[in-house]
This record gives C-alpha cells, sequence and structure tokens, in this order.
C-alpha cells in the first residue's frame, strides 16, 4: 500500500489540522488511514507529535487534491487586520529567501538600478521578488493590503521584542505572560493577567515578543486570534464594575514597568523628518526619476540649455515642496507638542503617589488631575471628583464641559454591572487627550483621580492626527483618467520609438545616435513639465480661496469641489444663528396649558418649581468670574435673572464633601411677604434667604437627549429632582396623568413654526435619601415617575444669508440636505422657512422600527403635518396626494416633489435591515433629524454609494467626521477641531459654500484646459519631430527651448490664472478626462494641427526653389533680397553636423509654434465656469508679445535671432504662405472648439445643459406613461390605505413606486 508524504515544518500543527480536514471532506478514508511517522494511529482531537503525515492508498489523492489543499492552506494564511474598521487590512507572511534576492540583485546591478527604484515605489512586488510565503505567525516580513476601494500595498518588517534585559520580570513570571513571542492581552484582572497560561510552542524562547508597526500603531501576535492584533487599553471589553474594583487601586511598580515595555511611550510623536531624509524622498518621485532621465538624454545629445532650464525647474520644485511638506510637519508637530513632556501623579497599589513624566503613563495608572488644572497627556476615566474641561481640540465647542466621575454600579440603588465602559458612551466621565481641565471640585481628603484607558496614538488625539499623517488618497476621477490618457501618450511615444529605430535603421544611421533619438521621442510625447502645470491652476485658486477667507490644507480636494452637487447643511450655527432666544414658557397646571409667558423674570414665578427647574437644571460654572457653558442653558439661566454662586476651594476643604452650587434670585424678586395661602409656595416659605443648592449632576447626554440634577432648597427636608431634555422624551419619564392630553397639538404647533423646545419636569425624592446616596444612585433611579411641568421656547433665527445662499445652489442644481441633531419638526420648519423644501412640496416622515418581541422590523410612511395623529398617523391618505392623472401628456402634468424625512434611529434601522430602499431614500430624503455624529458620516458615505459628490458644512461641533469623509468638507469653525476639514471659513458664514464651488469648478476647467494643451502640445512636438526624423533632421537645441520655455511655461502657468465666474450655473463640468466632449475636443485638435503641420512640411518640398539644404544654397536669391543676405552669410560659415538647419525645419518650427499659441487659444474657455480669457491681463499680454514675437522674426529675419535659432532663409512668398496656413489654421481650430463642440455636440449630443434638472421625464411614450404610472399610484394608495404596517407591503410598494419616483431628478 502506496503513501503520499506531506512534509510540515516543525510549527505547521495548524496545516496538518487543514490537510485531514480537507481529505476528510474529500472522500479520504480517515482513522487508521492517516497516521504519523511514529506510527501511533490519530484522530482528528488527537495532537500531532510527528512532521510528517501518511495518507494510505495514495492513488485516490490526485494532483487536484492536491492543488485544493495548497489553495485552502494559502486560504488559511490569508488574514484580517482591523476587521470591520476603517482601516481594515488583509495580512499576509513571507520570509526572506536569499536566492531570489540574490537574482533581485544582479536585476538591479544589470538594470543601472532602475530595478531598486521600481521596487522601491511597488512594497507588493518588492516583497515578492525577494521573498516566499511562509506562516503568519513565523513570517519575518509581513505584507498588508488596505480592503477598500484603493487596495493600497504596504510592507512591515516583523520586530522582536526583548525582555531578557528588564530585572523586574523574572523567567518564571515571563514565562506565564508570554511564549513564542505572543504578547497578552490587557486583561481585567491582574492575578489572572500573571497567571495567563499560553505556554503551547515550547521550542520558541519566551523573552521575545513578536510585533510589527505600521502607520504608527504596534501590531503584536495575539495567540488567541491566531493572528496580529493592536495592543488595546482598558477602552474596550472591561466594565464598569471592574474599573472601581480592579483597577482603582493603581499598578504596581513592577506592572508598570511590564505594560510600559508592551504599550510604549506615551506620546504622539510627529518627527519631523530631516531635510536630508525629505529630499531623498522627494527626489525619488517617479516624476522627478522621469526628469533626470531626460536630462541625462538631453546631455547625451549635447542639448545642454534646455537640459539646464529642466534642471533649474526642478530643483525651484523639489525646493517648494520641501518647504511646504517641512512648514506641515513642523505645524503639527507643534499642535501635538502641548501635552507631550508635563509632570503628573499617579497612585500606587499600596496607596503612596509617585511623580512621574507624562510620557511613563500606560492604561491602568490612576492619575491624580492637579487642582490647578492641566492639558491632559492621555485618554481618562472619572473616578473621583468633578472637571470642567474645555473639549474644543476635538469637537470644535469652545463651551466648557463638566465631567463627573463614572457611576459605580456596585453602590448604586439600580446596579448595571454587567455594563461595559466605552469612551463614547461614557463621554461624560472620560477626559481626553489633548483637552484642557480647568478646574476640579472634588471631597476633602479625596483626590480628583482618573484612571488611564488610552495612550499615545490610541488616544481620541492621537486618532486624529494619525489621519492627517496618513490620509486616504483623493479618489477623483480626474486624476484617474489623466493616468489613462499618460498611458495613451505612452503608447504613443513607443510607435514613435519603434518607427525612429524602423527609419534609422532603414538610412543606415549610428547605433548611438538612434538609441539617443528613439529615447528623446519618449521625452517628447511625456512632457516632464505636466505635473507642474496641472498644479498650477489648483495653487491660484488656493489663493483666490484664501483672499476670500477660505482656508485649505488639502488644495487637491479643490479640484473636486468643482464636481459637487449635494451639500449637506448642519443646522445650529450653520443654517440658523448660534445662539437661541427664550422667546417664552408655557406652563401646565392642573394637567391644562396655560397660556405662553414671555417674561419668566417676575415676583410671581420666583418660587415657582418651574422657575426653579430652570435655575438648577443645566451645567453653568464660573470661570474667572465669568458664567460659562452651554448657550442655550446661559440664556435659560439668563432669562430668570438669578445669580450663580461656586464654593471656594476654602471652603470646600471645612466640610467633609463637595460643598454643591448655589443659584439664588436677586433680593429686588423676592417678595417681603409670601401669602399663606399659597400651596405651590408653601415648600419655599423661608423667613430669611432663599436659595437652592445643586447637589448632584447628571450631565446631558445625546443618547438619553436630557440632563437631570438633584438639588435641596435651603432649610428643605427633601431634596428635589429637575429635568429638562427633549419633549417627547420628558414626557414619557412623566406620569401620564399630569402631562396635558393635548401635548403633542401644542408641541407640534411651536415646531413647525422653527421654534426649539424644553420640556421640564419635577419630583419630590424620598427623605430617606441622603447626600451620600445621591452622590452614588443612578439617573435611572431619579429620571422616572416625574411631573411634567409645561415647556420652554427657544427661537433659533436664521442667519441672514442662508436663504440666499441655497437658492442659488437650487438654481445651480445643487441638492441641498439638512443633517442636524434637533428635533424634527424644528428641522423640517427651518428647511421650509430657508427653502430647501419649497411650500407647495410634500414632506413624508420614514418612521422605521426594528425588530421587537419576535416582529419583524418595519417602516411607517406619514406625512409630516400629520406626525401626532394617532390612529392613521402612518397611512398617507390617498386624496392628499395632489398629482392628478387627467393630462394627455406628462408635460402637462403638474410635479409635485416629494421629500423624505427621518430620525438617527429610523436611518439605522433602514441600513440595518431595509439596505435595498437605502439608494432610493438617498436620493430623495432632505431632512436627517436627531442625528448622532456617527450617523451623519454613516450618511455622507450612504450618498457617495449613489454616486453624488457630498460637501459638508458644520460649525466645528459633531461634524469632524462627516467633514473628514465628504469630497469637500467646509468647516465653519477656526478652532482646533478644523483641522480635520480640508477646507475652513475665517467667517462663519454657508456664503463661503459657492464660493469653493465656483473656484472649483474654475480649478477644474483650468485642469482641463492645461492637460488638453499639454496634450496637444506633446503630440505637436512628437509629430514636427516625426516628420523632421524622416529626412534625418530635428528641432534644434534653442528652437525646444525657445518653444518650451518660451512659448510653453509662460502660456501654461499665464492661461491658468483666469479667476471664477461671478455666478453659479445649472451646468456641472465634466468629472474626467475620458469623456465624449473632451475626447472630441483633444482628437479634433490633434488632426487639425497635424493636417496643417503635414501640409506646410510637403508643401515646401513642392516649392520650385526648393533643394536639399546645403550651407551654400541660396533660396532667397541673396542678390534682390535685404533679408536673405543676413542669413545667407551665416548659411557660409557654420557646419550644421546634426543637420538641424534645412527648409522643412524651418517651415514645421514656425507653423508649430503658432499652433501652440492657437490651441490655447482655443481651450482658454471662460463663461460659464470661469471669467472670460480676455480678463486674463498677463494672459493676454503673454500671447500679443509671443505673437508679435514669431510674426516679426519670420516677416522680418534678424540674423542673429536666426543664428542663434538654427533657422534658414525662405522666400518672402513662402512666409506669407506660412502665415496664410497659420491663419487658416487658427480659424479652423477655433470654429472646431467653439461652434462644432460647444454649439452642438454639447447640446445634442453630451445633452451638457440638461445635467441635474428637476424634471418628471420617463422613456415611454406619454399615454403609456401616464396609464403605468396611474396604475403604480394606485398600488401606492392601497398599500398606504393599508397604513404600510407590515414590512412586506411598504418594501414592495417602494420597489414599485421608487423607480418612477427617481425621474424627479433630485440631482
Amino acid at each position: 500500500m502506496s503513501s503520499v508524504n506531506f512534509l510540515l515544518d516543525k510549527h505547521h500543527h495548524e496545516q496538518s489540522e487543514t490537510i485531514i480536514r480537507l481529505l476528510s471532506g474529500l472522500g479520504i478514508r480517515m482513522g487508521k488511514a492517516v497516521t504519523f511517522n511514529n506510527a501511533i494511529p490519530a484522530t482528528r482531537s488527537d495532537s500531532w507529535p510527528g512532521n510528517v503525515i501518511h495518507v494510505i492508498d495514495a492513488h485516490s489523492l490526485s494532483s487536484t487534491v492536491v492543488k485544493q489543499i495548497t489553495v485552502d492552506m494559502d486560504k488559511e494564511e490569508r488574514k484580517t487586520i482591523n476587521q470591520g474598521q476603517e482601516d481594515e487590512m488583509e495580512i499576509y507572511g513571507y520570509n526572506l529567501c536569499r536566492w531570489k534576492l540574490a537574482i533581485v540583485s544582479v536585476g538591479v546591478v544589470c538594470t543601472g538600478g532602475f530595478l531598486l527604484l521600481l521596487l522601491y515605489w511597488m512594497p507588493e512586488w518588492r516583497v515578492k521578488a525577494t521573498c516566499i510565503r511562509a506562516a503568519i505567525k513565523d513570517c519575518e516580513v509581513v505584507l498588508l493590503r488596505t480592503t477598500d476601494e484603493f487596495r493600497m500595498w504596504f510592507c512591515a518588517k516583523i520586530r522582536l521584542l526583548s525582555l531578557k534585559t528588564h530585572p523586574f520580570l523574572s523567567p518564571k513570571s515571563v514565562a506565564d505572560k508570554v511564549s513564542n513571542g505572543h504578547a497578552v492581552l490587557l486583561t481585567e484582572n491582574l492575578a489572572e493577567e500573571n497567571g495567563l497560561e499560553i505556554s503551547k510552542y515550547s521550542q520558541t524562547q519566551p523573552e521575545q515578543i513578536r510585533y510589527f508597526t505600521h502607520h504608527s500603531v504596534k501590531y503584536f501576535w495575539n495567540d488567541t486570534l491566531h493572528n496580529f492584533d493592536f495592543l488595546r487599553g482598558l477602552d474596550e471589553g472591561v466594565s464598569c464594575t471592574s474599573i472601581y474594583e480592579k483597577h482603582s487601586a493603581g499598578l504596581t511598580k513592577g506592572m508598570h514597568a511590564y505594560r510600559k515595555l508592551l504599550y510604549g511611550v506615551n506620546e504622539i510623536s510627529v518627527k519631523v523628518p530631516s531635510v536630508l531624509k525629505l529630499l531623498i524622498k522627494e527626489v525619488l518621485n517617479p516624476f522627478y526619476i522621469f526628469q533626470l532621465f531626460s536630462v541625462i538624454l538631453w546631455c547625451t545629445d549635447e542639448y545642454y540649455y534646455y537640459a539646464l532650464a529642466i534642471v533649474i525647474m526642478s530643483v525651484v520644485s523639489i525646493l517648494s515642496s520641501l518647504y511646504s511638506i517641512k512648514k506641515q510637519y513642523i505645524m503639527l508637530h507643534d499642535m501635538v507638542a502641548a501635552h507631550s513632556t508635563v509632570r503628573v501623579s499617579v497612585c500606587r497599589v499600596n496607596e503612596e503617589r509617585e511623580e512621574i513624566f507624562s510620557t511613563d503613563l500606560v492604561p491602568g495608572d490612576v492619575m491624580v488631575i492637579p487642582l490647578n488644572g492641566t492639558v491632559m497627556p492621555c485618554d481618562a476615566v472619572l473616578i473621583n471628583g468633578t472637571c470642567i474641561v474645555n473639549e474644543s481640540m476635538l469637537t470644535g465647542e469652545s463651551v466648557p464641559v463638566t465631567k463627573t466621575n463614572l457611576p459605580n454600579p456596585s453602590v448604586d440603588i439600580k446596579g448595571m454591572g454587567d455594563e461595559l465602559y466605552s469612551p463614547e458612551i461614557h463621554k461624560r466621565h472620560t477626559l481626553f487627550c489633548g483637552t484642557t481641565v480647568i478646574q476640579t471640585r472634588f471631597y476633602t481628603g479625596e483626590l480628583v483621580k482618573a484612571i488611564v484607558v488610552r495612550t499615545g496614538f490610541s488616544t481620541s488625539k492621537g486618532q486624529l492626527v494619525r489621519s492627517i499623517l496618513y490620509p486616504k488618497p483623493t479618489d477623483f476621477k480626474l486624476y484617474r483618467d489623466a493616468y489613462l490618457f499618460l498611458l495613451c501618450l505612452v503608447a504613443v511615444a513607443a510607435i514613435g520609438f519603434i518607427y525612429t529605430i524602423i527609419n534609422s535603421i532603414l538610412n543606415e544611421v549610428e547605433v548611438g545616435v538612434i538609441i539617443i533619438e528613439s529615447l528623446d521621442i519618449i521625452t517628447i510625447t511625456v512632457p516632464p513639465a505636466l505635473p507642474a502645470a496641472m498644479t498650477a491652476g489648483i495653487v491660484y485658486a488656493q489663493r483666490r480661496l484664501k483672499k476670500i477667507g477660505i482656508f485649505c490644507i488639502s488644495p487637491q480636494r479643490i479640484n473636486i469641489c468643482g464636481q459637487l452637487n449635494l451639500v449637506c447643511f448642519d443646522k445650529t450655527g450653520t443654517l440658523t444663528e448660534d445662539g437661541l432666544d427664550l422667546w417664552g414658557i408655557q406652563r401646565v397646571e392642573n394637567t391644562c396649558f396655560l397660556l405662553p409667558e414671555e417674561n419668566v423674570c417676575n415676583q410671581m414665578l420666583v418660587k415657582s418649581q418651574f422657575v426653579a427647574c430652570m435655575a438648577t437644571c443645566h451645567s453653568l460654572t464660573k470661570i474667572e468670574g465669568v458664567l460659562s457653558g452651554d448657550p442655550l442653558d446661559l440664556k435659560m439661566f439668563e432669562a430668570i435673572g438669578w445669580i450663580l454662586e461656586e464654593a471656594t476651594e476654602e471652603e470646600t476643604a471645612l466640610h467633609n464633601r463637595i460643598m454643591p452650587t448655589v443659584v439664588r434670585p436677586p433680593k429686588q424678586l423676592l417678595p417681603e411677604s409670601t401669602p399663606a395661602g399659597n400651596q405651590e409656595m408653601e415648600l419655599f416659605e423661608l423667613p430669611a434667604i432663599y436659595e437652592i443648592g445643586i447637589v448632584r449632576q447628571f450631565p446631558f447626554s445625546s443618547a438619553l437627549q436630557r440632563m437631570s440634577v438633584v438639588a435641596r432648597v435651603l432649610g428643605d427636608k427633601k431634596m428635589d429632582a429637575y429635568m429638562k431634555g427633549a419633549p417627547e422624551v420628558i414626557a414619557s419619564l412623566c406620569k401620564s396623568e399630569t402631562v396635558p392630553v393635548d401635548f403633542e397639538k401644542v408641541l407640534e404647533d411651536y415646531t413647525k413654526q422653527g421654534f426649539r423646545v424644553i420640556a421640564l419636569a419635577h419630583r419630590k425624592l424620598e427623605s430617606k435619601l441622603t447626600w451620600h446616596k445621591v452622590q452614588n444612585i443612578s439617573r435611572d433611579a431619579i429620571e422616572n415617575n416625574m411631573d411634567f411641568m409645561g415647556l420652554i421656547i427657544m427661537q433659533n433665527k436664521l442667519k441672514q444669508e442662508t436663504p440666499a445662499v441655497l437658492e442659488d445652489l437650487h438654481k445651480a442644481n445643487i441638492r441641498t440636505v439638512m443633517v442636524t441633531g434637533d428635533n424634527m419638526l424644528t428641522a423640517v420648519s427651518v428647511a421650509r422657512d430657508c427653502g430647501m423644501i419649497l411650500p407647495q412640496d410634500k414632506v413624508i416622515i420614514a418612521e422605521a422600527l426594528p425588530p421587537k418581541d419576535g416582529k419583524v422590523a418595519k417602516i411607517n410612511w406619514h406625512y409630516a403635518d400629520t406626525l401626532t395623529q394617532c390612529s392613521n398617523s402612518s397611512a398617507i391618505d390617498s386624496e392628499a396626494i395632489p398629482i392628478k392623472l387627467v393630462h394627455d401628456t406628462l408635460e402637462d402634468l403638474p410635479v409635485t416633489r416629494y421629500h423624505f424625512a427621518m430620525n438617527g434611529k429610523s436611518f439605522s434601522v433602514i441600513l440595518e435591515h431595509f439596505q435595498d430602499l437605502v439608494p432610493k431614500l438617498m436620493l430623495h430624503g432632505t431632512v436627517f433629524a436627531r442625528m448622532a455624529p456617527d450617523q451623519k458620516t454613516q450618511l455622507v458615505e450612504a450618498l457617495q454609494n449613489v454616486d453624488y459628490f457630498v460637501g459638508m458644512c458644520g460649525d466645528g461641533a459633531n461634524d469632524c467626521g462627516a467633514l473628514k469623509r465628504a469630497h469637500g468638507g467646509i468647516s465653519l469653525s477656526e478652532l482646533e477641531a478644523s483641522v480635520a476639514s480640508p477646507f475652513t471659513s475665517k467667517t462663519p458664514s454657508i456664503s463661503c459654500v459657492p464660493n469653493l464651488i465656483r473656484e472649483g469648478r474654475a480649478a477644474l476647467i483650468t485642469s482641463f484646459c492645461v492637460f488638453k494643451f499639454m496634450a496637444l502640445y506633446s503630440i505637436i512636438q512628437y509629430f514636427s519631430v516625426t516628420l523632421l526624423y524622416s529626412v534625418l533632421s530635428n528641432l534644434g537645441d534653442f528652437q525646444f527651448l525657445f518653444i518650451d520655455l518660451a512659448i510653453i511655461l509662460v502660456v501654461v502657468f499665464t492661461m491658468s490664472l483666469n479667476p471664477a465666474w461671478k455666478e453659479l450655473v445649472a451646468q456641472r463640468p465634466p468629472s474626467g478626462l475620458i469623456s465624449g466632449a473632451l475626447l472630441f475636443s483633444v482628437l479634433s485638435q490633434i488632426i487639425v494641427c497635424i493636417g496643417f503641420q503635414s501640409l506646410g512640411f510637403f508643401w515646401v518640398k513642392q516649392q520650385p526653389w526648393y533643394e536639399v539644404w546645403r550651407p551654400h544654397s541660396d533660396a532667397c536669391n541673396t542678390t534682390g533680397s535685404q533679408y536673405g543676405n543676413s542669413s545667407h552669410l551665416y548659411n557660409e560659415t557654420e557646419d550644421d553636423p546634426h543637420n538641424i538647419q534645412n527648409y522643412e525645419n524651418t517651415t514645421v518650427f514656425f507653423i508649430s509654434s503658432f499652433q501652440y499659441l492657437i490651441v490655447a487659444i482655443a481651450f482658454s474657455k471662460g463663461k460659464p465656469f470661469r471669467q472670460p480669457c480676455y480678463k486674463n491681463y498677463l494672459f493676454v499680454l503673454s500671447l500679443i508679445i509671443l505673437y508679435v514675437f514669431i510674426l516679426f522674426i519670420m516677416l522680418h529675419p534678424v540674423a542673429s535671432i536666426d543664428q542663434v535659432l538654427q533657422i534658414v532663409c525662405v522666400p518672402y512668398q513662402w512666409r506669407i504662405t506660412m502665415l496664410i496656413i497659420v491663419l487658416v489654421n487658427a480659424l479652423v481650430s477655433v470654429m472646431v472648439e467653439n461652434f462644432c463642440l460647444d454649439m452642438v455636440l454639447w447640446k445634442v449630443v453630451f445633452n451638457r445643459d440638461r445635467q441635474g434638472e428637476y424634471r418628471f421625464t420617463t422613456t415611454q411614450p406619454a399615454q403609456v406613461g401616464n396609464q403605468r404610472l396611474l396604475s403604480i399610484l394606485h398600488v401606492y394608495l392601497d398599500c398606504q390605505l393599508c397604513t404600510l404596517c407590515s414590512v412586506e407591503c411598504s418594501v414592495m410598494c417602494c420597489f414599485i413606486l421608487f423607480p418612477y419616483a427617481w425621474h424627479f431628478h433630485f440631482l
């Protein structure tokens, strides 16, 4: 019985398992059929003591089986890191191969180092050329590939972290912690961490840990996952209970040293590279390598002047680039260096305090927050005391935020011991890196403490800096098309290369000359100045944006902004004014609303529970004597005219607890005597002063949409709980008998008018709740069974410029969307007021409900103005749809546009359970309310997925993720958070949006013009040289120099100066070069230029005076021509070994020189995206000077100029003929570009003028279309009359209706 041996490496236990599993799946007998080389029978559950697997009945194991086993083993080794995250990557293992390395070394020598450059540019090729595949856990190099649309490759070297040199770890503890280079994750229990058993692989030394670093993050080998993973801190998988029970005591010095070894130094290190390193990296750019190749080639061909000019240009470009990059690194370094090295105090296990540098902090350290505040050097969760923090660096909000200690579930009345700590969920208890702690408040004898949860680049600020250091590449069709176009030019160059070789061989040219001329044709076809020329328009646009107060940190995004066709706007602070004004209040008495009241600051209300709630339920604090906090809270507190007093540090030190913040009304508001009969006032009757102390504060939570406080009136035995927040939420937490029956109607009336409404509630707490119990009680125990007290109505006015800006965007067919955290109906009302939704348009609210109690998810649809109708709120009445299909043609049909609106919860449910509806809702969704920051980012991504170019405009508060994700993010905040946004407006006005789009369109059209011009320049010069090669001639050195410097560079850098058109138009520029209009433009001009150049080249040979030019040729008839005489003298004195001087050369030079200027004028278009070219004075002046100069030397030759340019004398009649050829060429080029292309093709063929219009169209005949739409609407209305309660009905209805709704063209 024969057998097949599978020779395995000594560590490949998983591969053995894989093979056994595969053999079993393929029908090969197991059990005795599979044994090891020591002849011990094995089953799948056995351990594998051997290195060779013997398979009995080898004939059943075909080559296909072996191949399938190999493929499956490869798949086993293809793993993913950061799964499900934005930076998800596939990872492959490789080991260095000596024979491959030797072959590559020989190749590098043979190619003169070019292969080395190629491998430097291509990480994937570099690794595969020098390494062989290996198991990931034993590899020496890892190859990483991103899983996004860019599929970028990176490589990293595996390093070993040695523990031998650290005396704090005994060999036994090391063996317990690490083995085979496998690091231990940070677990909750330190004893559990010390005793963790992972010594499965005894062959590897336990003193080493395997890891690699990618984008400033270390990835350690995780034995549990059988994969590399980054080392987490206390921010994942740690419960709130264990934060107190297992981590609040601090670390021992030994554990601190061990963790520091793994986590490294706590710093966000932005190293500023040396000038030499930046220079090498810049010089090794493929563009500069190509320029170096070109310069060497030109020097070999004795084109010294042109080569020198290119060298000077390159040096200037490199120096400019180095200065810009160095400056950006320094700015970023200075921004993150604020917290890099400060002294901090930490608590150890034995209750001693130790002073250490902030760079030595590790997760698990208990940090003492100093009294005078500090800049946080890490992310930490507060476990003792209260802090007032300025988080403007992260959120864009300069408003101080109060941070309280994390609730301790073990001592809460209603504990939630299983709740996991999360920096996002518990951000009101988390101090984030880079934020400034302004003040601290504490118990006597107890310090303000925080447990370090994340350090270094894992912190929130570190992740922001990483996104700046390692940005995602810009995906834009223009750049992709540019590369394709360059490849086309390379293909053209290859044709010229082959033609030159064949032509030279047929004419028996020397080998050296053949090589130089054939390579020279490549440098002509692919112009080295192309990248610099393409950048010019962007640089000029950036300068113009800076003049109008828009700053850009990502210049390449300017071009993309020219394609924006949808802009998302935040509401508060963006569309509306930042501040809120108190419009009035509406109190509730005896379960009924009273009339609205404007003046809250009066003696009648001063001791009411309503005003007490307004006075206490806020997060205001005094900083240097000035009241600071949320603008809404400030307006509310200022409206009642009360006074806030905070305890000083000395007063706090006298008591064994935190002294409460006290609020009291001014004396003039207090009545002299309180009526005894007023029962509402009885609790507040005090003979002396009336004060309320805030005992405990539960900060506002965007997830809960409310905040609450526990307060006590001076002299009262019982405490009071006050709560304010979103009306719907507050009402749900109140006793139903205290909520007015018309609550929903009153709320709807206010929100439809655009007011921001806040509800208040109150209840008396039990007398058994003491001070200390209140400090540890959960907010759920407080926030229930409340009494509804009424509403506060705040007015948020539209900014003056908002309606006009949105109208301009709509006229330009740029769709606008509102993304806000505010109430749904308030958002809809503001959308109507600002013109985002027109008065005649209908708003349909999509209310998605998640699966619950075994029921599937469903969507209810209703109009915005029927939101509060309980019974049939989800039904859209058939009579409410104003489309009446009684017309014979669709053109006569009155079109009503529909807008969808939804809140953040519905949006999340639809994303998860109704993915097929997402594209359709994205096409018509206009208002997105109650959106969390991550939901804003998801919305931008969803809009991008339906091929929108999305702009995002926000004031920096909670918009950072969306600003960064959008194609064009515009921050209206100048704070440090705007570093995440490509654009920042100096003035907080949305008028920057149309300005940015106009400049983007101008820059985009400029890029197209420049690219087309450079393409024509290449082809014209390429064809000139090809024609001259046919007569074994070429352009002269100074001819090249004159064309490339005097004509091309001057034209390119001046034609880019056209400013943007003064207004936005409905047309949009094309997004890529590979479009019908642009291709027609380029190809038609190429044909025209080649035709006229060929005409001149061949026509000159037909002239009666023509002969093969020699130094003594006298075509000008020197006896009768003064002009010819001067040139003839030069002809007799100079020899021309390169055959530059001849009639063909002179003819081609003059015609081609004019052609460059002709196509520059033809391509320099102005309206509708740029100002007319005649307003570009530098461009016009340059063209005039060049035209006059070339005409002068053509019609009136000057001997010295002819000598430098190597031009020969031709008869005056031929000069006039060349002028006629040039004039006809100019006429044809301008006619083709402006008449055929703009007036015919773009309107008839390319439908340029129809982009983005609101139209109701159909491809079917009108009558058929009406019948089809009528039947669809019948189905739709039938579905609505069934209330659309079932998911199946609503989904089917949407599938039928929406394809026709697409034709409303909300694009």
